[in-house]
């Protein structure tokens, strides 16, 4: 909330000789005075000219960091991730249920559908994680983001499997396994963190661990990007 009226204030500032420029339209035009409003327009023009870019480029230094950018990285680089791969602004969120303790990882799914095989990849997004106060370093709270990779590359072996075990080339069937991917591990990404409250139950995050640990190794064999149809992976 705080935050929230700190940016009103700033507008506010910012707009402030349109304000003015406002009431003195206002108070001429009483008069049948006319030259107040183009001056008026003048104003609200270059104002409108500076802030716009600014807003469009703190709306995209949120979404991704390209002020310190990391280019995403796929799974087989999992073990080379350490809080400092996250390099995502964040401006506003101050505390996860009252803790200064959080961070917040983007992951992503990429799929390609071609006559010869099918390519799904899941990939970390650096520029677009973050974490809060980074001088509270947690080994446990690294550990639980990090299994939110592991969730997204286990669907996708998942997925992968299906699309291998098909007896021929079908892409309306291939394009379903793949939306029900994207469901599929959305809701389980969902589910983690609930029953995990986001790693504060500890005993939930090592359940979790195990099981998807074991469902890792168990898809060992769809671990490549690519399927190719008649040849395993």
């Amino acid at each position: 909330m705080k935050d929230i009226l700190i940016i009103i204030l700033v507008i506010l500032i910012y707009f402030s000789p349109v304000f003015y420029q406002l009431f003195i339209v206002i108070k001429e035009n009483k008069k049948g005075n006319k030259v107040p409003l183009g001056k008026l327009k003048r104003i609200l023009k270059i104002s409108l000219m500076i802030i716009v870019p600014l807003l469009i480029a703190f709306a995209l230094l949120i979404r991704v960091n390209y002020l310190n950018y990391e280019r995403p990285m796929t799974f087989d680089k999992y073990d080379q991730i350490t809080f400092e791969n996250f390099r995502g602004l964040e401006f506003f969120r101050k505390s996860l249920y009252g803790n200064e303790r959080f961070a917040y990882v983007v992951t992503t799914i990429e799929t390609d559908i071609s006559n010869d095989g099918v390519t799904i990849e899941s990939l970390f997004h650096p520029s677009r994680s973050f974490v809060y106060k980074r001088n509270i370093f947690s080994e446990d709270l690294l550990s639980h983001e990090k299994y939110h990779i592991k969730i997204t590359e286990l669907f996708t072996r998942k997925a992968k499997k299906k699309i291998a075990k098909l007896d021929r080339y079908d892409k309306e069937r291939i394009e379903m396994i793949i939306d029900d991917m994207y469901a599929d591990v959305h809701d389980y990404q969902k589910e983690y963190d609930y029953n995990t409250f986001h790693s504060y139950v500890w005993s939930e995050q090592k359940r979790y661990e195990k099981e998807i640990d074991s469902l890792l190794n168990l898809l060992a064999e769809y671990k490549k990007p690519k399927i190719q149809f008649n040849e395993k992976n």
